[in-house]
């Protein structure tokens, strides 16, 4: 569904659900250079077994209009303006990577609204190189080629993900192109970099969320090592920590553990 959030069209994925006030809500962010598609099996389960799944493209991104954020404050009040729209009072907020950030943010802001907190492929800070900056504007196809050879580490998804033989640096890489070319007015890819790298205020935000806080963590993620997220790991008031033998895009890579774990926590 469409819906005008701070003056722009914002694209929500329900996972083929209408919305329904009387059950409870969850929220899935995406990270750089995604949309609502990196969540498919997962959201699509929680519309077809009880919640109302929100699965925005963030502003600037795919099918919403908009300018990219280049602040995770800047997203996480977005992400806290559609809440707000859709007058929703609780929520289960659930992020990945640079989405993980926005949804940590929000939550620090609307805290008594937010009931459980699962962050995925966290660290803090999330510094981005200047040769990665950089490529992200002068040399795209190059940048999403690193990020790829990062992000994952195997060549090849379990059945439960697209079917036997798929291979998902190729359909990340091609998730990528079409993010990046749905907006030839603004730099989603860098405009999301300079977010994850400028981000000073994770620290804080870590002790102003009093829910229950789920880290789910890849033991083989380059992008985002486990040790990253240790900060805020300690710093959490109450905090599970889950970890994969996956790499940092484990919502393909490890599509029913992901959705165990998340379905365990918000049980």
């Amino acid at each position: 569904m469409i819906i005008t959030v701070q003056g722009a069209p914002l694209y929500v994925y329900t996972g083929g659900r209408d919305f329904d006030a009387a059950k409870p809500t969850m929220l899935f962010i995406h990270g750089v250079l995604n949309d609502h598609s990196v969540w498919g099996l997962q959201s699509r389960y929680f519309a077809h077994h009880g919640w109302n799944v929100l699965v925005p493209d963030l502003p600037g991104h795919n099918r919403s209009a908009g300018v990219p954020p280049d602040s995770v404050k800047e997203a996480a009040l977005a992400v806290i303006a559609l809440l707000d729209t859709m007058q929703i009072d609780r929520i289960v907020l659930i992020g990945h990577s640079f989405g993980a950030l926005i949804a940590l943010e929000a939550a620090s802001r609307i805290q008594d609204r937010v009931d459980r907190l699962a962050l995925l492929g966290i660290a803090y800070p999330m510094r981005v190189s200047e040769a990665l900056l950089e490529a992200s504007v002068k040399a795209p196809e190059e940048a999403i080629r690193l990020v790829t050879r990062f992000s994952y580490s195997g060549l090849a998804a379990p059945p439960s993900a697209l079917g036997p033989g798929t291979w998902l640096p190729g359909l990340g890489r091609a998730l990528m192109r079409r993010v990046l070319a749905s907006n030839p007015d603004h730099n989603p890819f860098y405009a999301g970099f300079l977010a994850c790298d400028r981000y000073k205020g994770g620290d804080s935000a870590i002790t102003r969320v009093h829910c229950p806080i789920l880290f789910m963590l890849g033991d083989e993620d380059q992008m985002t090592p486990p040790k990253g997220a240790k900060a805020l790991i300690d710093q959490a008031h109450s905090a599970q920590v889950l970890r994969l033998q996956v790499g940092h895009q484990m919502m393909s890579e490890a599509p029913d553990q992901v959705l165990e774990g998340l379905r365990v926590f918000v049980k």
